[in-house]
C-alpha cells in the first residue's frame, strides 16, 4: 500500500474534480440550461399570447398557445428532474472519492506526519470532502443561470434596448458587489472549519481518556478546556452565519431593486406606447422570473469560495510529506520477531528475539518503556524515528510493503476500538477468518454470545457502549486471535477481567497460539506463567530472562513487581 497519488493543492483538487466529472457536468449543464431557458420562455410566451389574442381573437391560436405553454412546462419539469439527478450523483460520487483518499492518507502510518489530530482529519474527510465536491453542481448551475439572464436580456432587448441594457448592467453590478462579500465569507469559513475540526479533535481526545480523567478528578478541567474550544467554534460559526445573512440579504435586495427597475421602466415605456401590452406582460414576468436565476447566480461565488477553502484543507492531509517510504519486500512466512538495538524514548538499545512458533512475554517495571515498545512494534513510531531495527520474518519492517507487514504482524493494543455492528463483525470484520469460534472460546466470550438469542449477531453499539469493560476487552482479544496472524503482539489483554477468567484465558491463548509466534506485553502472573520465556524490561533494556516460576524463585524485585 502506498500513499495515494493525485493533486496535493486546493486548486489542483478542484481542477481534478472538474476534469473527472466533465461529462456529467456537460450533461447537467445542458439539462439545467434547458430548465432555465424554459423558465425564461414562459413569460415570453405569455407576452406573445397576449399580443396574438388581442390582435387575432382566434380560438385556434389560443389552443396552440396553451399547447406551447404545456410543452414549456413539461420541458421545465423533466429537465430540472434529470439535470439535478445527474449532477447530484456526480457530486455524491466525487465526495466519496475524496473521503476515501483523505481517509487512506490518515490511516497509513507512512503518511501520518500531520499537524492534525484524528478528529480534525475526520472533519476534513467528511464535511470538507462534501463541500469540495459541491463545485460539480456549482459550475453547471452558474452557467445555466447565466443562460437564463442572457435570454431574458435578449428578450427584453427585442422589446426595448433600454430594458435589455438595464438587465445586463444590473447583473454586472450585483455580481461585483457580491464577489467582495464572498471573499469575506471564504476567509471566515476557512477559520470556522479549522475551529470546528479542533473541537471535534478535543471531543475524540476526551472520549478516549474519559475513564482516567474521572479517575484523577480531571474531568472538570477537561470540560473547561472543551468549553473554550467549542466556544471559539461557536463564535466563529456565528460570525460566518452573520456574513452569510448579510450576503443573502444584500443579494435579495439588489435583485429586487433590479426587478423593480425593469418593471417600472417597462410600465413607463408601455404608457408612452413604445412597447405593446404583450411586451409589457413579458417584461413584468421576466422581471419577476429573473430574480431566481440572479439569486442563484449571485450565490455561486460564495459556494466557490467555500469549496476552495475545503479543498485547501484537504490538501493539508493529501500533501503531507510521508514520514517513511514503504518498501516492497515480504517477510518469511515462518519467521519470528526481532528487536535489534532499538533506541527510542526510554528504550536504550533494546534487544530481544521471539523465535518462530514460541510464546514469549515481556514484563516491564516502568509503563513508559511499555508505551515506547508498543509504539515501535505497532508502527506508531516510524523507522526513521528510532535507531536500530525491528525485523519480522527476518526482514526489517522499514523494507516491508505495508500490506504485507500488516498481514504478517498484528499488534493488539490494550484499549482497542470496538465498532458499531455485531459481535461477529467486530471479531471478523473482513468475513474471512477461519478461527472465529475458536477465538470466541479462547477469549471466554462464550458467555456474552450465549446470553442473547442472536448469538454472534448480537448488536454492538459504537465503542461497545452496551458492553462492560471486561466484555469489550475479551471481544478485542477474540478479534486478535481470530485473525490468526503469523506474529501476534498482545498488550495487556486481560486487565479488565477477574483472576479466575484471566487464568483460563492465559491457558487458552497458549493452546490456540501453539506453533505461532506470540509476544505478550503484560504484568499478569497468569499470562507470564503461560509463556515459554519471560523477558524483564527495566530502564529501557532487558535485564533478566527465564521462565516465570524460575524468576519468582530467584529474583526478589521480579517477585514484588508481578506477584498479586
Amino acid at each position: 500500500m502506498t500513499t495515494p497519488d493525485g493533486p496535493r493543492t486546493g486548486a489542483g483538487i478542484l481542477r481534478s474534480a472538474l476534469r473527472r466529472n466533465a461529462r456529467a457536468m456537460a450533461g447537467g449543464t445542458v439539462l439545467m440550461g434547458m430548465y432555465q431557458a424554459g423558465e425564461t420562455a414562459f413569460p415570453i410566451a405569455l407576452g406573445l399570447i397576449v399580443d396574438h389574442a388581442l390582435r387575432d381573437r382566434s380560438l385556434g391560436a389560443l389552443g396552440l398557445s396553451f399547447a406551447a405553454l404545456a410543452a414549456i412546462i413539461t420541458t421545465v419539469s423533466f429537465s430540472w428532474r434529470f439535470g439535478m439527478r445527474v449532477l447530484q450523483k456526480a457530486n455524491t460520487t466525487e465526495a466519496h472519492r475524496w473521503r476515501v483518499r483523505v481517509a487512506a492518507c490518515g490511516l497509513q502510518p507512512v503518511a501520518g506526519d500531520l499537524d492534525l489530530k484524528s478528529g480534525e482529519v475526520l472533519a476534513i474527510a467528511t464535511e470538507d470532502a462534501d463541500q469540495t465536491a459541491d463545485i460539480i453542481e456549482v459550475v453547471p448551475l452558474l452557467v445555466s443561470s447565466l443562460v437564463a439572464v442572457l435570454v431574458a436580456a435578449v428578450a427584453l432587448g427585442t422589446a426595448s434596448a433600454g430594458l435589455g441594457l438595464l438587465v445586463i448592467v444590473g447583473t454586472v453590478g450585483i455580481l461585483s458587489v457580491l464577489s467582495v462579500l464572498s471573499r469575506r465569507i471564504g476567509s471566515r469559513t476557512r477559520e470556522q472549519q479549522a475551529r470546528v475540526a479542533r473541537a471535534g479533535a478535543k471531543v475524540a481526545d476526551l472520549i478516549a481518556g474519559l475513564r482516567p480523567l474521572h479517575g484523577f478528578g480531571g474531568n472538570r478541567a477537561a470540560l473547561r478546556s472543551y468549553r473554550g474550544v467549542s466556544g471559539e467554534a461557536r463564535d466563529q460559526a456565528i460570525a460566518v452565519a452573520r456574513a452569510n445573512g448579510a450576503y443573502a440579504g444584500t443579494a435579495v435586495a439588489l435583485n429586487l431593486l433590479l426587478a423593480t427597475a425593469v418593471t417600472l421602466l417597462a410600465g413607463r415605456l408601455a404608457f408612452r406606447g413604445q412597447i405593446t401590452t404583450g411586451e409589457l406582460v413579458m417584461a413584468v414576468g421576466l422581471a419577476q422570473f429573473v430574480m431566481e436565476p440572479l439569486k442563484l447566480f449571485s450565490e455561486m461565488p460564495k459556494y466557490v469560495m467555500v469549496a476552495r477553502a475545503s479543498a485547501e484543507r484537504m490538501a493539508l492531509v493529501l500533501a503531507a510529506p510521508p514520514v517513511a517510504v514503504p518498501g516492497s519486500d515480504r517477510p518469511a512466512a515462518d519467521g519470528g520477531l526481532e528487536v535489534d538495538r532499538v533506541q527510542y524514548g526510554s528504550l536504550r538499545k533494546l534487544e530481544f528475539h521471539v523465535p518462530a512458533g514460541r510464546l514469549v512475554a515481556v514484563t516491564a517495571y516502568g509503563q513508559r518503556s511499555v508505551a515506547d515498545l508498543v509504539a515501535v512494534l505497532a508502527g506508531d513510531a516510524p523507522p526513521s524515528a528510532f535507531d536500530g531495527a525491528v525485523r519480522v520474518g527476518g526482514r526489517e519492517t522499514a523494507h516491508l510493503e505495508v500490506g504485507a507487514l500488516r498481514e504478517h504482524l498484528l499488534v493488539n493494543p490494550s484499549h482497542a476500538e470496538i465498532f458499531a455492528g455485531t459481535l461477529r463483525s467486530n471479531i471478523d470484520p473482513s468475513g474471512t477468518a477461519r478461527l472465529v469460534s475458536e477465538a470466541v472460546e479462547a477469549s471466554l466470550l462464550t458467555d456474552v454470545v450465549a446470553l442473547h438469542r442472536e448469538g454472534l449477531d448480537r448488536a454492538v453499539r459504537d465503542r461497545g457502549a452496551n458492553l462492560s469493560g471486561g466484555q469489550r476487552q475479551r471481544l478485542s482479544l477474540a478479534r486478535a486471535l481470530a485473525a490468526d496472524a503469523p506474529v501476534l503482539v498482545l498488550h495487556d489483554p486481560t486487565t479488565a477481567v477477574d483472576a479466575v477468567t484471566e487464568q483460563l484465558i492465559a491457558r487458552n491463548i497458549a493452546a490456540l497460539r501453539r506453533g505461532r509466534t506470540t509476544l505478550l506485553i503484560t504484568s499478569s502472573p497468569a499470562l507470564l506463567d503461560a509463556a515459554d520465556q519471560v523477558l524483564v524490561l527495566d530502564d529501557g533494556v532487558i535485564t533478566r530472562e527465564g521462565t516465570h516460576r524460575d524468576l519468582l524463585a530467584t529474583d526478589d524485585t521480579y517477585r514484588q513487581a508481578v506477584a498479586r
